[in-house]
């Protein structure tokens, strides 16, 4: 038995129980093994739980890398999907990942800022329009697999509009995505405002 092992036995089992239920206990009965012996591989349970976390979002930490011809915004699309997709391959898969820290992803995600740093978007912008819209899409996905809204709009009032979950991320998405355009629109007239004042640069009309 190796670390490998006991993390894709974990993750089957909380398919099977959801996370609530997953216990070093009922692993250790999965694996055939006495309870101890998983503490050779993983000291706590938060220690598990941080390995499981991590296994499961290698769908989304094997996608492709962004290309320097990639429209940014596109890409900014795709990349917020591949995570609600890979959140939704596991039961209570947002939960699983919340509050966990993606340490060994660090060098993707440097790469990936820097893909949008070099499109022309600012680096605090980025890095704040990354942040909203991973932490927005774990909110949706806790939404979806904790499913305890009203179904197919019984007991809304006529001026709610009902949506399915993937319309309603995709409409939040969608403005997410709006505020960083408009963020990186200004921040580039910004910049235009600043170089018209400096001294001895001319400034010659249509030259935008």
């Amino acid at each position: 038995m190796n670390r490998e092992t006991v993390v894709t036995e974990a993750l089957d089992l909380l398919d099977e129980v959801g996370l609530e239920t997953v216990s070093t206990r009922r692993l250790a009965k999965r694996l055939g093994v006495e309870q101890p012996s998983l503490y050779y591989h993983f000291r706590t349970k938060k220690d598990l739980l941080t390995a499981m976390a991590e296994a499961a979002m290698a769908p989304h930490a094997g996608a492709p890398l962004p290309s320097p011809e990639d429209d940014w915004r596109e890409w900014f699309l795709e990349n917020t999907r591949s995570f609600r997709r890979t959140l939704l391959m596991r039961r209570d898969g947002a939960r699983l990942h919340a509050g966990s820290t993606p340490t060994s992803d660090l060098d993707r995600i440097r790469r990936k800022m820097a893909f949008l740093a070099a499109s022309g978007v600012p680096e605090r912008v980025a890095q704040m329009a990354m942040l909203a819209a991973g932490r927005f899409t774990v909110g949706c996905v806790l939404e979806e697999q904790a499913d305890t809204g009203p179904k197919d709009g019984e007991d809304l009032p006529a001026d709610i509009p009902v949506l399915d979950h993937e319309s309603a991320f995709e409409a939040g998405l969608a403005l997410i995505l709006n505020g960083l355009e408009q963020r990186v629109r200004n921040a580039g007239a910004g910049a235009g405002e600043a170089v018209a004042d400096v001294p001895g640069v001319i400034h010659r009309p249509g030259s935008e």
